[in-house]
């Protein structure tokens, strides 16, 4: 089940506005980050049905709609910049489970073992919602005059399945004894430049907003990763409910594939210590 995040939790690691910037920089308003990371958080849940994840994903639509306007949603580059954006607002408020915790929510489980049910478990995940996403979709090709919001629909699963792997990604740092710490901005930059490399976190220390401190190497890493996803999702705009098949499957092919990468370089970093 979805942990709540508490409140000041949240408020702690919400992004901070540099200093000397005009608030008029950035278009979302306070509200809709919150009810952003919101929708995310709950979307990356172990056990929500299809029909709420559908809910999920459509209140994500109406938030990136509503933020980014219709006319950009046909727009590769402008849509892959506010896909960038949005993984970048929600990766403070990933929950990410601590050691102990993962153990109250997989009791006798430990090492390998506990990180294939993780990896297991966040596949399945990530393929709900992609037949989540494909289910919507179809309903858009029988629906012309919301067509336009099936681009938009794409990009909120993209986001969706992103965060996904992420959480995965810091559980499977506490599982092998490399926990991810630091403040909220430091924890969701590790996480997305593990994300986009594919490979264990590499800490870095910074400060102000997740925006703020991403380089442009690693932004453009991120894009070019994020890139290859949105192409890859384009399957899930299939009619007939046939996106929602494939959707599912290329998402936990490709969910399964990452965390085996992720164990892979996490064992190859422990595997020193074990030998000494």
């Amino acid at each position: 089940m979805v942990e709540p995040v508490p409140a000041d939790e949240a408020a702690e690691n919400a992004p901070v506005q540099p200093e000397g910037q005009a608030a008029a920089a950035q278009p979302a308003a306070p509200a809709d980050d919150a009810a952003l990371s919101q929708a995310v958080v709950a979307l990356t849940g172990d056990d929500v049905p299809v029909e709420e994840r559908r809910r999920l994903l459509g209140r994500l639509v109406r938030l990136e709609i509503g933020e980014r306007g219709v006319k950009d949603v046909f727009r590769p580059k402008k849509a892959i910049g506010w896909i960038t954006d949005s993984v970048t607002r929600v990766a403070p408020h990933i929950p990410v489970r601590d050691l102990a915790t993962l153990r109250v929510h997989y009791p006798g489980l430990e090492g390998d073992a506990l990180a294939e049910r993780l990896v297991r478990n966040a596949a399945r995940v990530t393929a709900g919602i992609g037949a989540a996403g494909g289910g919507v979709a179809a309903i858009e090709w029988v629906a012309t005059p919301t067509l336009l919001s099936a681009p938009v629909l794409l990009a909120a699963e993209t986001v969706a399945v992103v965060a996904v792997e992420m959480k995965l990604i810091g559980e499977l740092h506490a599982v092998y004894g490399h926990p991810v710490t630091g403040s909220g901005t430091q924890r969701a930059l590790a996480l997305i430049q593990a994300w986009a490399e594919r490979r264990g976190v590499n800490p870095l220390r910074v400060g102000g907003s997740v925006a703020a401190a991403m380089g442009t190497a690693l932004r453009k890493e991120l894009r070019d990763r994020l890139l290859r996803r949105f192409g890859r999702n384009l399957s899930t705009m299939g009619p007939f409910l046939t996106g929602a098949a494939v959707g599912g499957f290329l998402n936990r092919r490709a969910t399964l594939a990452l965390g085996e990468e992720i164990r892979k370089d996490l064992r190859s970093q422990a595997q020193p210590a074990i030998e000494a």
